[in-house]
């Protein structure tokens, strides 16, 4: 198929800032000697922080900010091995329902407050009553004990594979236990790690700008005197402001990359997330017509994605019909076209489904992805479906997920290993599946990942069928996430990560 000539000509815009994702997080690429180092380093990125409270972080690309000011427990390497951060080792009991965490001794916050295990237990406590975006993460906490100055146990309620992962991410971010539950903290971040915000010199929704924390116990992860975080939400703006020298790498998209390289900028690139369709109303408790499986399967038959990859991203990507990725363990290569372009197929099922006459999908805005919408909205209407976007997400997109204000969304979401991926986008413990859908033979196949220890991945093999067969999502394809940075700085890519993290760049030698 041929899309239109109005979205063909458009010269598609599909930002890669959409990638609001679930990433991990990552080490040092290198060492210039931390603290002497002179150099600045200036960032783009694609939104501001609504909170610097650890509590309230994100993952993926929006876990990068959080690094500046917090330590994690545990630190994720670019290759996604877990390493010692504050914690200095870890180890479950016999039946993996307690993990017991060795701390460092020499930590403080910039506040001043020591870390040791109390500060510990009140971070981990705080995130589970926060009611954070990712508090997911330690749904499986039952509690957490001090067992001496510097060793916590963490006990579960069930075990959960993914634990350690978490607490490379989010819930493993530790802030001062003076600032945890304040309001300062929502507006300056108090943590022990690498930076401290210099706050006369940020601007909200333009700049924040932090300077190297005197005293830092890690020096090899303080790479840079100076560290600017610019809040760049259109990829456009991003492209100039790389090309142009006022910052010094960012996330771009298949057209504006082309402007970077004619630049002579370097690309560094990683596939990372799914994009597509979220069909979250699967009850149909708003939109009756999403609890009809084969509403949801016309929805993925309408779609010709090679066609919408190839002349939307310039094929900078795998189309697919998974949401689960291939380094999950998960990915089978029949779901990988479980759903051809068919719009044939796709109107007899909505016949079938009794929904003939129409089905209307309102989705939110993402900025950026406006033409790829429109192109989505083509292909739908030619079996009857009305894709209506509406206004844009906005910085509360995540909260307003949780409160079910959207039906269905287009979206990229990180493909995890198993358990991550199925606490974002399956379980009922999920952000991304706000309406907390669930079935027995569902819950039976998670339950199977959950205590499958080494065969976790091979077993949610079921599970990544069964969302496909029962159509939760429409995927498009496996994004190429595209990376810019000039010569002034080296970056090293993150695994399951469009973003790197703060650690992985360093001045140019």
């Amino acid at each position: 198929m041929k899309l239109g000539p109005k979205a063909a000509a458009a010269a598609l815009v599909f930002s890669a800032s959409l990638a609001l994702t679930a990433c991990g997080g990552g080490a040092g690429a290198g060492s210039n000697g931390g603290g002497n180092a002179s150099t600045a380093l200036t960032l783009g990125t694609l939104r501001d922080i609504t909170s610097w409270d650890p509590a309230q972080a994100h993952v993926g690309h929006a876990l990068q900010p959080y690094q500046a000011a917090y330590d994690t427990l545990i630190l994720r390497e670019p290759d996604g091995k877990l390493s010692p951060m504050l914690a200095t080792k870890w180890k479950y009991n016999a039946t993996n329902t307690k993990l017991t965490v060795d701390l460092r001794t020499d930590v403080t916050f910039s506040d001043g407050a020591k870390f040791d295990a109390e500060a510990a237990k009140a971070n981990l406590d705080h995130f589970k009553k926060a009611n954070g975006p990712q508090m997911a993460q330690l749904a499986s906490v039952s509690d957490v004990a001090v067992v001496d100055a510097d060793t916590i146990d963490i006990n579960l309620s069930a075990t959960e594979p993914a634990l350690e992962y978490f607490l490379s991410q989010a819930a493993g971010l530790m802030g001062s236990p003076k600032a945890l539950g304040t309001d300062a903290i929502k507006t300056v971040p108090v943590g022990s790690g690498p930076y401290v915000m210099d706050k006369a010199a940020s601007v909200k929704d333009s700049q924040t700008v932090f300077t190297a924390r005197e005293g830092y116990w890690n020096k090899d992860l303080q790479k840079y005197r100076k560290l600017t975080l610019k809040i760049l939400t259109d990829p456009t703006a991003r492209t100039n402001a790389l090309v142009s020298g006022q910052i010094d790498a960012t996330l771009l998209d298949p057209k504006n990359g082309k402007q970077a390289e004619g630049a002579k900028m370097k690309l560094e690139t990683n596939q990372v997330d799914w994009s597509g369709l979220l069909l979250l109303d699967r009850a149909g408790a708003k939109n009756p017509a999403l609890a009809n499986v084969k509403v949801r399967q016309a929805i993925n038959y309408a779609f010709d994605r090679k066609t919408i990859l190839d002349q939307v991203m310039l094929g900078q990507g795998t189309a697919t019909s998974q949401p689960f990725g291939k380094d999950s363990g998960a990915w089978t290569e029949e779901l990988e076209n479980f759903y051809s372009y068919d719009p044939a197929k796709a109107k007899a099922l909505l016949k079938e489904a009794g929904f003939e006459n129409g089905v209307t999908l309102d989705v939110p805005t993402l900025p950026g992805a406006e033409t790829l919408i429109s192109v989505l909205q083509q292909q739908l209407a030619d079996v009857g479906i009305t894709l209506k976007p509406g206004a844009a997400i906005t910085n509360t997109f995540t909260a307003d997920v949780a409160a079910k204000k959207y039906t269905a969304m287009f979206y990229n979401l990180f493909q995890g290993e198993p358990t991550v991926a199925i606490d974002q986008i399956v379980s009922t413990k999920a952000l991304y599946n706000p309406f907390k859908n669930t079935t027995p033979e569902l819950e039976a196949k998670i339950q199977a990942v959950r205590t499958g220890g080494d065969d976790a991945g091979t077993l949610a093999r079921d599970v990544n069928k069964y969302v496909v067969e029962q159509a939760w999502f429409a995927p498009l394809f496996r994004v190429n996430q595209m990376y810019y940075h000039n010569s002034k700085v080296e970056v090293t890519p993150q695994a399951q990560q469009a973003v790197p993290s703060i650690y992985n760049y360093s001045p140019a030698k």
